[in-house]
């Protein structure tokens, strides 16, 4: 027979135990779940975007009907449970006794009421659940209806921008100096009060709340100076207090919350709580994080297993209307502590971190937060920064002494770096699931529940994606460009050449850029669109290209890259591969390794030592093989006529011609092509983004294959005679592609946008516009066809090593 749980309080925390309980063994309790709400769990942390009218009330539902009836529960919404009989081990409602063999108390947490008279007038809300948004719902449907916000905190300002959202004049009432002080240190504080008051939202800091004026209703609120502030409604979130009330009525030990031990035990063995409305180790949680962790914990004990909930070291990453805050720890000014701050008034970016023994203690962040995950690792990880104590406040790109892009930075995370502090979701946990098929965000979310409930580390979990799945991963169609602008990728590619746009300031000014230099995101994109329509006069700016096509080489997962010399149609010579094997062992290459694309890759190769090994290999007459690039990769060939007894053309030589026509040719996303000799298809032509079968009669073209996420066979585009004749439509094909793709799509879901017909119009039918095509292809290989690698090794000094036969004599001895 199985145990009876009793669980009274359906809120994120109770959720959370149930979720893990059930999965570890569905049949280990009768569930019977009291909640004081008509409705089951949703996520409060979104009760924001409800109000602002971002999503619905459907939309943050955690577990629905049919999941509570799928997993037994029974469910007792809108029943409040009045008292706890721990002698005979039942719950009382009005309907009745509920008997358990264990209990849970989940109660979370009441809103504080500031003591004042006419707290109790219609239209003074709180801002803890559904009920409340709704009532700040209906307020806002009055025409030039006004809100005050009593409360400069996290839930006050929250409530703000949603009440401004839908209309709503409002003025937000703060008692202390500055905004959300617990969290900010005075000068943030400062620039997100300047912020709101530039979205139109009113803020008195300093401001004592003395009375709240109505006769049956709200009318307005005043302050201890007289000065009084009209009101249709009134929002108190000055604070919560842990929801005691039920377990101190029962006995329990109690102090400012529920007493709980680590195993999330009361001071009653058959008694369990969590969330909001427990005491642990002298400390109470109103962050969801914690909240989590005691729900794993606390479903462990249930099950009778071993587990223990330490405590938790907390960050508050948030946005308030838009503006990005993080921070942790403790930023007061203390003896024997230094702080390092970076101030960029034009971009609005503040950044503090307090330091103590060489040791990050507090760390607080605003307009940029990107890299507050890093620093907050360093933080619990108590790391020693000394080493970087010079470029430290630039973060983990800078970790190093030399810079990165924001994904080199997010690849080189530990796998225990927290992303989703609200779920508690490492970057291995993510890394695992979308290794495991979970190849998109919602599927992400789905499996982890990483940036399902407050979204701001949606990006760091995006970023997860594209540098685990690498060029496989995409975001969806007809998103902006990125949070600087409104604007797809189509538009913007549309008023660049429209408007004449050449250059980044001159796309931002006139496309109406929210931020005046752009991001991670839109910066390589513009800079590939500009490259592709003004070649000869837009200048490439290799800072706006990804971390790989900086440093001319993919980065690996441990910091080190791979280098692959380019082979012409896979052809290589004993000189070459004897230059690679030197170069292995100069630089202690770990693994060298034959790729698909019929070259060898150099692993594990370090940055110091790229401009020197590229020398080497110059030397030997090897090139840059772009493995790294949205450009050119490979041309897989098979040895066609001059070997193969099946095959029909020269396969080899004319791989090699493409190769050498189109390397170096910038693309919205990387390119792979074949030629194979005969139908037998050797070089696997039929799955290349453009591919090539030779036939007796000549040359058979398909393009818009896939090999990778996708699997999906070419199109075929048309058929050629002569070898000169397969090189200009391949030209043409790739600079219609360049000029009209959204950057970072692939040949095959460019030409499922527009169209196999309207392509074959423009490169086979139309031979004006072929040529047209080819002309343009061609003059920006006069631009951009050279070797990377021959130019930063020029550049950069090379390392000093000892001659080869040195290093060989000493492995010898």
């Amino acid at each position: 027979m199985r145990r009876k749980l009793v669980v009274i309080g359906a809120g994120m925390a109770s959720g959370r135990v149930l979720e893990d309980l059930i999965g570890a063994d569905r049949d280990a309790y009768e569930i019977t779940l009291f909640g004081a709400e008509p409705r089951g769990n949703y996520n409060r942390i979104m009760l924001s975007p409800v109000l602002s009218g971002e999503k619905t009330y459907e939309e943050i539902v955690t577990h629905d009907g049919d999941w509570y009836a799928n997993n037994r529960v029974v469910c007792r919404f809108g029943e409040k449970v009045e008292t706890i009989d721990r002698s005979r081990k039942v719950v009382v409602t009005d309907n009745g006794e509920t008997p358990y063999d264990k209990l849970l108390i989940a109660t979370g947490s009441q809103p504080f009421i500031i003591p004042i008279p006419g707290k109790d007038l219609d239209g003074v809300l709180s801002y803890r659940d559904l009920d409340d948004v709704n009532a700040m719902l209906m307020a806002a449907e009055r025409p030039g209806a006004k809100a005050v916000v009593i409360g400069g905190g996290l839930l006050g300002l929250e409530a703000a921008a949603g009440l401004k959202a839908r209309g709503m004049e409002v003025t937000v009432l703060h008692l202390m100096p500055t905004l959300m002080e617990r969290q900010l240190d005075p000068a943030a504080g400062y620039l997100l009060q300047k912020a709101l008051e530039g979205r139109d939202i009113a803020v008195h800091c300093k401001a004592n709340t003395h009375e709240i004026v109505g006769t049956d209703r709200v009318e307005a609120v005043r302050l201890d100076d007289g000065t009084e502030i009209p009101a249709d409604i009134v929002v108190m979130a000055v604070g919560i207090r842990p929801d005691k009330t039920l377990a101190e009525a029962a006995g329990l030990a109690v102090g400012r919350g529920v007493h709980v031990d680590d195993a999330m035990v009361t001071s009653d063995a058959d008694i369990l709580a969590v969330g909001e409305c427990v005491e642990h180790r002298d400390m109470c949680y109103g962050l969801v994080a914690p909240l989590y962790d005691m729900a794993k914990v606390a479903a462990r004990t249930l099950l009778g297993e071993a587990a223990a909930y330490e405590g938790s070291v907390t960050s508050t990453k948030l946005k308030v209307t838009g503006i990005d805050l993080f921070s942790a720890g403790d930023f007061a000014d203390r003896d024997g502590r230094e702080e390092i701050v970076f101030r960029d008034a034009t971009r609005g970016v503040y950044k503090r971190l307090v330091l103590e023994d060489n040791r990050i203690v507090g760390i607080v962040m605003y307009g940029d937060t990107a890299d507050g995950t890093w620093f907050f690792g360093q933080l619990k990880d108590g790391s020693d920064i000394s080493e970087m104590r010079d470029t430290l406040i630039f973060g983990p790109a800078y970790a190093g002494g030399s810079p990165l892009d924001p994904m080199a930075a997010v690849a080189a995370l530990p796998d225990e770096a927290e992303i989703c502090g609200c779920n508690g979701i490492c970057k291995s946990r993510i890394v695992t699931a979308i290794s495991g098929g979970a190849t998109s965000l919602d599927a992400v979310r789905a499996e982890t529940k990483a940036s399902s409930s407050c979204g701001t580390c949606t990006g760091l979990v995006e970023q997860l994606l594209a540098v685990t799945l690498g060029d496989s991963y995409e975001q969806q169609a007809a998103r902006p460009v990125c949070g600087c602008t409104d604007l797809t990728h189509e538009d913007v590619r549309r008023l660049i050449k429209a408007r004449a746009l050449k250059s980044m300031p001159a796309v931002m000014q006139e496309c109406g850029w929210k931020t005046s230099c752009g991001c991670h995101v839109c910066r390589p994109a513009l800079n590939y669109y500009l490259l592709s329509d003004w070649p000869g006069e837009y200048v490439d700016d290799p800072q706006s290209r990804f971390v790989n096509e900086r440093n001319h080489a993919n980065i690996q997962k441990d910091g080190t890259f791979s280098v692959v010399p380019r082979m012409w149609g896979g052809i290589t010579n004993p000189r070459e591969l004897r230059a690679i094997a030197d170069a292995a062992e100069r630089y202690g290459v770990p693994t060298v390794k034959v790729t698909g694309g019929q070259r060898i890759d150099l692993l594990g190769v370090r940055k110091e030592d790229l401009p020197a090994i590229w020398a080497d290999l110059n030397d030997a007459g090897l090139v840059s093989g772009h493995a790294y690039a949205k450009g050119l990769r490979t041309v897989k060939t098979c040895v066609g006529t001059d070997h193969c007894r099946f095959g029909t053309q020269d396969s080899t030589g004319l791989g090699i011609a493409i190769e050498k026509r189109m390397w170096g040719a910038w693309t919205p996303h990387k390119v792979k092509m074949a030629v194979s000799g005969c139908p037998r298809n050797c070089a696997e032509s039929t799955c290349k983004d453009v591919g090539v079968i030779c036939v007796d009669s000549g040359f058979e073209i398909g393009v818009a294959g896939a090999a990778g996420m996708d699997l999906k066979e070419t199109e075929p585009l048309t058929k050629a005679a002569t070898e000169a004749e397969t090189l200009e439509i391949i030209c043409a094909f790739v600079q219609l592609y360049r000029e009209n793709a959204k950057y970072l799509d692939r040949p095959y879901k460019w030409v499922a946008k527009v169209g196999l017909d309207w392509v074959r119009e423009r490169v086979v039918e139309d031979l004006e516009s072929r040529a047209a095509l080819v002309a343009r292809f061609d003059f920006s290989q006069q631009v951009f066809q050279h070797d990377p690698w021959a130019e930063r090794a020029r550049a950069e000094p090379a390392r000093q090593f000892r001659p080869l036969a040195d290093l060989t004599m000493e492995a010898a001895e």
